[in-house]
Order: structure tokens, then C-alpha cells, then sequence
């Protein structure tokens, strides 16, 4: 895969690949399993989720979101449909990416548009931007 200049992948950027994958993966686990702490090795303490709400944009951060999701039923315990995946995922330089990936929760779908930075204890998501979808 070709990095942000458009230059092919080094190997250093491929371990890059990895550790990224494995943070969206321990997001979507998280998601799906309703688990805050998951989540919390996901995102960075600092990081915020964004959305539009009725023309204005909206900001919420980690711990408000991380009480929406302990409050929630499950979508695993709830036995809802799982199908998350990365759409694209872009590394500008050894410590910035931004991953885009669709989730559900049915009957609400989301293209989620994330931005990680590498810190000292690895790749974080500090912020999501986020759309939803719902279907009858």
C-alpha cells in the first residue's frame, strides 16, 4: 500500500499497518462487546468523537461516550448482526494515520472516519469522526 506521498510501503510502515489493525481491531471489539476497557486501549484519554447533530457539529468525549456505552445493551449480549471493517487506511509519517471503516449496531449503521497518532505506549485513536445511517 502506498503512503500518503504515494510512495510504495517500506517495511517499517508495514509493522506500522499491523499495529494499526490490531488498535481498529480492539476498537471494533469493543464496540461490538459493549467493553469500555477495550475501548480505552483504543482510544487516547485526550480523544474526542465528533458527529453532525441538527446542522451543528457535535463533540463528545471519550469518558461521556465510554458512559453511553456501559449504560447500552451490548449488540454481542443482544445477539445484533457483527460487520465491521476497514475501508481505507492511510500512514502520512511514523507517528500520524487515519483509518476509515464502516460498523454497525442495527438498525444503525456508521462510516467512521478515525485519526491515530503513535505515543509512547503505541498507535491511539484521538479522534473520530462519524456518520450514522439508520434502516428499517
Amino acid at each position: 500500500m502506498p503512503d500518503a506521498s504515494g510512495k510504495p510501503a517500506t517495511s517499517t510502515s508495514g509493522g506500522a499497518i499491523a499495529e494499526i489493525e490490531a488498535v481498529v481491531r480492539t476498537y471494533f471489539d469493543g464496540l461490538y462487546e459493549g467493553d469500555v476497557e477495550k475501548l480505552g486501549t483504543a482510544f487516547h484519554p485526550v480523544s474526542h468523537l465528533y458527529s453532525e447533530r441538527d446542522g451543528e457539529v457535535a463533540d463528545l468525549p471519550r469518558e461521556q461516550w465510554f458512559e453511553a456505552v456501559r449504560t447500552r445493551p451490548a449488540p454481542a449480549a443482544s445477539g445484533l448482526a457483527r460487520d465491521d471493517r476497514i475501508l481505507l487506511l492511510d500512514i502520512s509519517g511514523p507517528e500520524t494515520a487515519f483509518v476509515k471503516v464502516a460498523c454497525q449496531i442495527p438498525p444503525r449503521y456508521f462510516t467512521d472516519y478515525l485519526v491515530l497518532n503513535r505515543t509512547q505506549a503505541g498507535w491511539k485513536i484521538v479522534s473520530k469522526v462519524f456518520r450514522t445511517e439508520t434502516r428499517e
